[in-house]
């Protein structure tokens, strides 16, 4: 093998220990130990902290808390305690945790080398990777990090003309090599993942866009071979150590305490959740004379869509489904004005079709070009005066008054303000009221991506929703409703958005998937396949405000026969809206009897730091009908995925959620959990003290790594109050166990990430008396229920262990 393919290999190996970041304005939640995920959960956390100095576990007071609550039950505590080897009672064990957890040792912060380094490399680092927000752009970009470094290292005074940056080579491995010539080869991997470690955040985000591609990684290539080579050479030239991370754990006292109080917590949650299914599993009505609903409104799985459609079922006879928000369609989405395209589905999955929004109306279409025109060069005028050095003063002091009135209005009646763009918005139409997605095949071509559709794939698409979900009956309206959050001055914006869409809004996926159901020949074609679609069946696309609980219906075209069933649902929508609004305001610590307008009021306060709380809470994901949680107020706080097993015989749809969906709400519930127990190290601190960089993160102060987390404001209710719960995700599945079991046998990272304890999984089972049974390791299952008792014999049973 050659040194050059030995560094490479090297690197590839290291690499795998750093979690993808993605830009801030495409926020995807991701585990940020995802590079561990096939260690045990306590392992990973422990080699976490070694190479990051992060914590794994939530605090004493954290944990305290939640005991004061009732968050944690005693009785399960203390056998978790006993089981570790614990006496002492809970507070005698959560002093000592906290004792332990404040023993550490005196840091030196004296300036080193390495945070020389450090400094000189994320100022270049934030010059090459900025996307489109600086106006004097970094030279030479277009040859690559590494040799746009190479040609201008020598105009920078903060680099010493000494080692091998005094002479770069001419490639980026051949200056790693003169940099490693005098360690053994053994011993790169581990050097490799200490210099991704110390910047955790940049080499996450520099791997990502090395992997994902996208046209400014094709336009300005980045490499983690290239920015591990001018790593190198900067400690090169300041005489820095470079030595190979340490592989040792150290496992504190602290951290063993915390495992046991954090089993307890989960079980306590988990056990009230399988409680609640169980008892919908059992109360489920099988005769089938529920009847025809008045609407059926298909929500993304999101937490936040649990409270929206509870309140909605209230109002009426509505059937509500929950289904992944890219509504199943992978697809790359231009909208009718923008300049570039976005991906409209989850990361796991890269898109198979490109979607553009074309116009058919020509009046409407007219009008909003006019209006958008208008705005668009005032903001064009605007930005070219506040940033040429010429002009910026003298715009400063002529517009300085105008601006000073806008922020007093945006600050002291931000609700006025909201109500005033609500009307000038009105001015412009949104893209829905003129234009159509372009689904049809078109026989070209965007990029690698084929433009719309073939039939047969507007079917499939069709009939694989329908099936994942249990659909067995339609209404005379079937409302497919995608998610958007609306913020002010707001760098998390796109964390507010759909999850399944890549981070962003999912009513373009919404109005795709009703304009393919619409479609006569794909309506024909599911019939035939056995899906009984009535005549009279209409389907229609909307968006649900998360913030302000809106539900914009987009049903321009709906016919004249349905114009009673669609006023009825504005009605009850609206009144839906003002409970869950109410709901919310509550939960944000403020007066609920105007749900509304504070909700409204958040959405256009540009000094809002907390405008929702996103998806904070998430704990829990059921798999089953809606029946098995109608009525039950779940708290915003589990992800709901509609699934009939009895429409699934072969288990494909059960297959297709348990490697797709809950995998994805996985990694949100993990990103949510590291970013609440360690902010520092895995979130993003306080949204006060942020600093925007290049479009593609956030800094804390003027410089440094790159922040790969959730800030502060998304977790927590007050500086020592953690709002979400950080749990591990508990996942509850209403099916056969044994149906459950094969999938995840021809799934080895799916056993992988449950053995490894990265979430737990349980299965109520209509087929055994909706008996539970729990996820143990190597497709081995625990009855819930009653502990004592084994299971009855069925053929072909996994195997299921007594405690």
């Amino acid at each position: 093998m050659s040194t050059e393919t030995a560094v490479r290999d090297s690197i590839d190996e290291a690499a795998t220990t750093v979690g993808s970041l993605w830009p801030i304005h495409s926020f995807v939640t991701a585990n940020p130990l995802s590079g561990f995920e096939d260690r045990p959960f306590e392992e990973a956390v422990e080699r976490a902290a070694t190479l990051w100095g992060g914590r794994g576990y939530p605090s004493a007071e954290t944990f305290r808390t939640a005991l004061e609550r009732g968050q944690i039950d005693p009785e399960i505590l203390e056998a978790e305690l006993a089981e570790a080897g614990y006496v002492d009672d809970p507070e005698t064990l959560l002093d000592r945790m906290a004792d332990a957890a404040d023993v550490v040792d005196a840091e030196d912060d004296a300036d080193t080398a390495t945070d020389h380094v450090d400094r000189v490399l994320t100022k270049w680092l934030s010059a090459f990777l900025d996307e489109g927000s600086a106006h004097w752009m970094m030279p030479n970009r277009e040859a690559g990090f590494y040799t746009a470094f190479r040609g201008m290292a020598e105009y920078d005074s903060e680099i010493p003309d000494d080692g091998v940056v005094a002479d770069l080579p001419e490639a980026a491995t051949e200056a790693i090599e003169a940099v490693l010539k005098s360690y053994p080869e053994s011993q790169w991997v581990s050097i490799f993942e200490e210099q991704l470690a110390a910047l955790p955040g940049w080499s996450g985000f520099v791997k990502r866009r090395a992997e994902d591609g996208g046209v400014w990684q094709s336009t300005y290539p980045i490499s983690l071979e290239g920015y591990l080579a001018v790593r190198l050479a900067l400690l090169d030239a300041v005489g820095a150590d470079i030595e190979p991370a340490d592989d040792a754990v150290d496992v504190t006292p602290a951290d063993e305490l915390a495992r046991a109080f954090l089993r307890a917590w989960e079980a306590t949650y988990r056990d009230d959740l399988v409680g609640t299914v169980a008892a919908g599993s059992r109360s489920i009505d099988d005769d089938g004379t529920s009847g025809r609903p008045d609407a059926q409104l298909v929500f993304c799985i999101d937490t936040r869509s649990e409270i929206i459609r509870r309140h909605i079922e209230a109002t009426g006879d509505y059937e509500t489904h929950g289904y992944a928000g890219f509504f199943g369609i992978p697809m790359e989405y231009r909208g009718y004005d923008t300049d570039v395209a976005v991906d409209a589905c989850p990361p796991i999955l890269d898109p198979q079709h490109h979607i553009t929004d074309f116009p058919t109306d020509d009046e409407t279409q007219a009008r909003h070009d006019r209006w958008s025109g208008v705005r668009a060069a005032a903001d064009e005028v605007i930005e070219i005066l506040e940033a040429n050095a010429a002009t910026a003063y003298g715009y400063v002091e002529t517009a300085g008054s105008g601006y000073g009135l806008s922020l007093a209005a945006r600050t002291l009646v931000p609700g006025r303000v909201h109500d005033l763009l609500d009307a000038a918005a009105e001015l412009v139409p949104d893209e829905h009221e003129f234009c159509e997605p372009l689904v049809h095949h078109q026989h070209t071509y965007s990029g690698d991506l084929p433009v719309g559709l073939t039939t047969e794939e507007k079917v499939e698409y069709a009939a694989t929703a329908f099936e994942l979900m249990g659909f067995e009956e339609f209404g005379r309206l079937v409302v497919f409703t995608g998610h958007a959050s609306e913020t002010a001055n707001n760098p998390y914006d796109s964390s507010l958005d759909c999850g399944a869409c890549a981070g962003n809004p999912g009513g373009p996926s919404a109005r795709v998937l009703a304009t393919i159901c619409n479609d006569e020949a794909v309506t024909a074609e599911l019939r035939d396949r056995g899906f009984d679609i009535p005549e009279d069946t209409v389907f229609v696309a909307g968006q649900h405000n998360t913030t302000t609980d809106e539900l914009e219906l987009f049903a321009d075209d709906v016919p004249e026969s349905h114009a009673d069933d669609l006023d009825q649902l504005r009605r009850d929508l609206a009144t839906a809206r003002e409970s869950a609004a109410a709901e919310r305001a509550e939960v944000m610590g403020t007066d609920g009897s105007d749900g509304v307008g504070e909700t409204e009021r958040r959405a256009a306060d540009w000094a809002e730091t907390r405008p929702e709380w996103g998806l904070a809470g998430n704990a829990g994901f059921v798999i089953g009908p809606r029946e098995l949680t109608s009525g039950c107020d779940l708290d915003g706080r589990a992800f709901l995925h509609s699934y009939d097993w009895s429409t699934d015989p072969d288990g494909d749809a059960l297959e297709a959620i348990l490697t797709g969906p809950m995998v994805v709400t996985q990694w949100i519930n993990t990103q949510y959990y590291f970013s609440t127990v360690d902010n520092a190290v895995y979130g993003s601190g306080s949204k006060v003290t942020q600093n925007p960089v290049g479009n593609v993160g956030v800094y804390q102060g003027n410089g440094g790594d790159l922040m790969a987390g959730l800030p502060l404001q998304s977790l927590m209710a007050a500086d020592d109050e953690p709002h979400h719960q950080p749990l591990r995700l508990s996942t509850v599945v209403h099916a056969p166990v044994e149906r459950v079991t094969d999938v995840l046998a021809d799934h080895e990272g799916l056993t992988e990430i449950l053995d490894n304890d990265w979430l737990s999984l349980t299965v109520i089972d209509p087929t055994r008396d909706n008996r539970a049974f729990h996820y143990e390791e190597s497709l081995e299952w625990t009855p819930v229920t009653e502990r004592t008792e084994a299971p009855p014999e069925t053929p072909n049973a996994p195997a299921v262990a007594d405690d």
